[in-house]
């Protein structure tokens, strides 16, 4: 009986101090001046929402003496948008290269690009590249792999 009474009074008093609080906010914000809108804020706000721009790769592998290297493993590794807490993620893109040598990759975001080429025989290859325009072609040398005594 005595602890149902505590829990009751408790309740009120909570009620109370929440009914207070929400009021004075209220107050304070119906009082308060609207924030100056200068010319720049809406750009930049507009500028976070965009997404970054799309490319299309088209990626040759080659020897030093520009022979094609067919089957070669090329992996494509670049960030997207979204993610837990909005983060960026790393996805990644996996191809063979045909008979000429080449991969063409479809529409990924522009930005840093991970490509690394594996083929058996050579040197394994990777580099990050900057990747800013539309349509962008790549070129990557493979060399062969250092003699073992």
């Amino acid at each position: 009986m005595l602890r149902s009474r505590f829990l009751r009074w408790l309740g009120g008093g909570v009620l109370a101090a929440g009914s207070l609080l929400c009021a004075g906010l209220s107050v304070a914000q119906a009082n308060s001046p609207p924030p100056p809108e200068t010319p720049g804020s809406t750009e930049k706000k507009d500028s976070k929402s965009v997404e970054p721009g799309m490319t299309k790769l088209k990626i040759r592998v080659a020897t030093d003496s520009d022979k094609p290297i067919a089957n070669a493993s090329v992996y494509v590794r670049f960030y997207t948008a979204g993610g837990l807490l909005h983060h960026d993620k790393l996805a990644e893109l996996n191809f063979k290269t045909n008979q000429d040598g080449s991969v063409k990759v479809p529409e990924i975001p522009q930005g840093k690009i991970l490509i690394q080429v594996i083929a058996t025989g050579w040197h394994t290859y990777g580099k990050w590249y900057d990747v800013e325009k539309e349509e962008e072609s790549i070129e990557i040398k493979l060399v062969p792999p250092p003699h073992w005594y």
